[in-house]
């Protein structure tokens, strides 16, 4: 009897994500995603292209993230048996189209940890400049690897932390920006003041093809704010926390990178700002704080292992959904899930495929965070255009017409979330690097299609 039940709970270990993700965990996880390098240290190019007229493109693209995750949520919250949105797009868009969704969103999230491996082999360098690029980023894989196989709650501790420090960091940013604006400080380049976003060529300085191509750095500033729909199997009282979630994030974020951006701008006017350095270094150097440059250098390795311990949790999850249902013992064994309720094989596994970046920065070391933040960028256009098509076939059903978690605007705001993604990848072709990364990408997803395609032919 009692090998019976050790068998039993065996069974379950290896079928059933814990639900041990906290609100707190959920919170952090989705706003910590969406908050890193290119805030801290993408925020002068992308001042430097746009000018004032940044901040409205934050503001159409969070506007846009908001509605695409209202959608998202009444999906999820449709089925609470949903171990992620793939699950859902399966079911209202077919097996093929979650195929190469899945797919795309796993290797999505590879390229990303691999841009972040990259930033920390790179921001290191200011302390010590002659450690090897690759070397950081692989030490700091190695520990995040080792956090995630204990619990999920173990991951999503450090990550309330990682996302604690960027976030305050950020609050600090604007608190010092607003006590500088009321006291008229005088800078190098004249006083702090509002009348700085207006006094230099005006909101749209750099006319409309600047404030256009700016939204490429925007978007790939939004990516993951479709992770909460990756913890919706793993969250405690998914139906008070995710409503929560979802509500809240897009407009922190929009709060958090408007406010910082509209800070940064009125003290210093926006063509005095670098594009090669970080606006918030040039802040905290000017009020006198002592080795500004070291302070915002740790905050960006903050912000880089946090995305890559996003990554690798996202990453594990959707390779061991994508695994399950494999007719191959082999192939199936990865989704195999450890006594702790963990993907520990897919976990591994994807580990593996991030440590790439290792030769790519031996080989390229100058052009893989430009490389894959625009792969990214595209990649992501696509699987949130999918998670909103999903949206509107779901609404069409009588789980849709039911929902308790209605998207507002339906279904007037999903073609709006359409109408700006195909907008943004039309304004991708007008820049070479991501032109290159939409060509890749087509040719990626027809790839996909193809062998999917042959997998079901075999199949009958």
């Amino acid at each position: 009897m009692k090998n019976g039940r050790s068998d039993l709970m065996a069974q379950q270990s290896t079928t059933e994500l814990a639900r041990n993700l906290k609100n707190r965990h959920v919170q952090l996880i989705a706003l910590g995603g969406t908050i890193g390098t290119g805030l801290f240290l993408g925020s002068g190019q992308s001042i430097h292209t746009a000018g004032p007229s940044i901040l409205l493109a934050y503001i159409i693209a969070g506007l846009a993230c908001f509605l695409l995750m209202r959608a998202l949520g009444e999906i999820l919250l449709s089925n609470l048996h949903y171990r992620s949105f793939i699950e859902a797009i399966r079911d209202y868009l077919g097996e093929k189209v979650a195929f190469v969704t899945g797919w795309t969103y796993w290797i999505c999230w590879i390229t990303i940890a691999m841009a972040d491996m990259t930033a920390i082999g790179t921001y290191i360098k200011l302390w010590l400049p002659g450690v090897p690029q690759w070397a950081p980023g692989l030490i700091v894989l190695i520990i995040l690897l080792c956090i995630n196989l204990i619990t999920v709650e173990a991951f999503g501790e450090f990550e309330f932390w990682f996302a604690l420090i960027k976030i305050v960091a950020i609050i600090g940013l604007i608190a010092v920006g607003v006590v500088l604006l009321i006291m008229d400080y005088k800078t190098p380049t004249g006083h702090a003041s509002v009348t700085n976003l207006f006094n230099h060529g005006g909101f749209f300085a750099t006319g409309a093809s600047g404030f256009l191509l700016s939204f490429q750095m925007v978007i790939f500033g939004f990516i993951g704010i479709e992770m909460v729909g990756m913890t919706a199997a793993e969250t405690k009282d998914p139906e008070k926390v995710l409503p929560k979630a979802i509500n809240d994030i897009p407009i922190r974020i929009i709060l958090f990178y408007v406010g910082a951006l509209f800070i940064i701008m009125s003290i210093y006017p926006w063509n005095q700002l670098q594009a090669n350095q970080s606006p918030f270094v040039m802040v905290f150097k000017d009020i006198g704080i002592k080795g500004a440059a070291s302070v915002i250098n740790f905050v960006v390795i903050t912000a880089a292992a946090s995305a890559c311990n996003s990554s690798l949790y996202t990453t594990s999850r959707m390779l061991s959904e994508l695994t399950m249902g494999s007719k191959s013992p082999r192939v199936k064994k990865i989704s195999r899930l450890s006594k702790h309720h963990i993907p520990a094989n897919a976990l591994i596994l994807s580990a593996i495929c991030i440590s790439v970046a290792v030769l790519l920065n031996l080989f390229i070391p100058s052009q893989v965070f430009t490389l894959v933040s625009s792969v990214a960028t595209v990649c992501f256009i696509f699987i949130w255009a999918i998670i909103t098509i999903a949206h509107l076939k779901f609404k069409r059903t009588e789980k849709g017409r039911q929902s308790t978690f209605k998207a507002p605007l339906f279904p007037v705001g999903d073609y709006l979330v359409l109408i700006f993604l195909v907008i943004v990848a039309i304004i991708l072709c007008f820049k070479h690097e991501t032109l290159i990364a939409l060509i890749l990408s087509v040719f990626w997803f027809a790839f996909l299609y193809i062998v999917k395609t042959r997998q079901d032919l075999r199949a009958k």
